[in-house]
């Protein structure tokens, strides 16, 4: 299988490792000259994914920014073989998918759009692996919900990153979503790692707090893109945090332990709940 990938960050680097350790022909755009020779050198890639080889390619795997996924496949979809299978790894799906179903329609190559959900707060080629993905969950958005045959065929396209599983969701339901599971946290992170206190944190601080800042240390671009592309729902969520916020707050003003014990236990019973 030839597999042609757009980007050799964390997300590209990785599939790339995968692919090739798999024994497959990979080939990758990426804008830094340095990087794709220093993949090449690391066996990675095979070689570039230019114009001529997009058409040899059986599966193409876009792992950049969403705007440049999108663009990249309008400017190229002319190229892309009718029997190829196309997925995106876009953290948001809304619009990637409204612009690249069509494409995909009107080129008669199959488009599905994709979110694998692992990572790390480390970013750039060096620092992927071949087996990122390998137990991590899979979010497939397809254009239909009851071809059985496209889902089998890209979890056996998919194979190489040996993912644990697949959910099956909408774009919108997806988008949804991640902004509570991913996109909250990153602002959550981010914005508590500012306080003037973190500056002499250390001797104080064990599991709790190195699990609250890890994703504070992100790609700032990539992740404001993120939140402006998902921003109805970031801004649904980053209400209802700050409101509850409000309410511990309030406790603790009043020097109400009843309240605060409510909040408390409220929570405790959530995350309970959550994780059955």
């Amino acid at each position: 299988m030839t597999v042609g990938i757009l980007g050799l960050g964390l997300i590209g680097g990785s599939l790339a490792r995968a692919y090739s350790k798999a024994g497959h022909r990979v080939l990758a755009a990426e804008r830094d000259d340095m990087i794709l020779s220093f993949a090449q050198l690391a066996d990675a890639v095979t070689g570039p994914l230019t114009p001529e080889e997009i058409p040899n390619c059986d599966l193409i795997l876009l792992a950049i920014y969403p705007e440049g996924s999108a663009s990249w496949l309008e400017e190229n979809a002319h190229l892309i073989s009718p029997h190829a299978l196309v997925l995106d790894c876009c953290g948001v799906k809304r619009e990637i998918c409204q612009r690249c179903f069509p494409l995909a329609q009107q080129y008669r190559f199959t488009f599905v759009g994709g979110h694998p959900m692992a990572g790390s707060h480390f970013s750039g080629f060096k620092y992927s692996r071949s087996n990122l993905f390998q137990g991590a969950p899979m979010v497939l958005v397809p254009p239909r919900f009851d071809d059985m045959e496209l889902l089998a065929r890209v979890k056996e396209a998919l194979a190489p990153c040996r993912f644990g599983r697949f959910s099956v969701t909408t774009a919108q339901e997806h988008d949804r979503m991640i902004a509570f599971t991913s996109q909250m946290p990153h602002i959550l992170s981010n914005a508590f790692i500012k306080s003037p206190t973190a500056l002499s944190h250390k001797g104080f601080s064990a599991g709790s707090y190195k699990d609250l800042t890890r994703v504070a240390w992100l790609n700032p671009r990539m992740w404001a893109e993120l939140f402006l592309e998902n921003r109805d729902f970031v801004l649904e969520e980053l209400d209802f945090y700050i409101e509850s916020l409000q309410a511990y707050r309030r406790a603790l003003d009043r020097e109400d332990m009843d309240d605060l014990v409510r909040l408390l236990d409220e929570g405790k019973k959530r995350k309970e709940e959550v994780d059955g």
